[in-house]
């Protein structure tokens, strides 16, 4: 089964680490895909492989746990580019679990 999830997120640069963008998972879902990936092996950094789709692109990549406890969508530069994205904007983003 997969499943999917749409948010709204704001876009931050990640704190010490000046190129990288990243759009928080909502805490509420992060929690119910930390459950959900609970019972699979664990990826890399507790990584989870993710559709991720914001306007008209869409891209395959991973969501990593933040030490805080949500997880963390990085935004690349070309999606940022491309979708006209902006540090501090709010975004609405879908996620698709694979």
């Amino acid at each position: 089964m997969k499943f999917r999830y749409t948010m709204k997120s704001k876009v931050l640069p990640y704190p010490g680490m000046d190129s990288w963008r990243f759009a928080y998972i909502d805490k509420k879902i992060s929690e119910k895909i930390r459950v959900a990936q609970a019972k699979k092996p664990r990826r890399g950094w507790g990584s989870v492989r993710v559709r991720a789709t914001i306007g008209k692109t869409s891209w395959d990549t991973s969501i990593f746990p933040d030490k805080d406890g949500p997880y963390l969508l990085p935004l690349k530069a070309a999606v940022r580019k491309k979708e006209e994205i902006l540090d501090g904007d709010t975004i609405m983003l879908t996620i698709q679990i694979k």
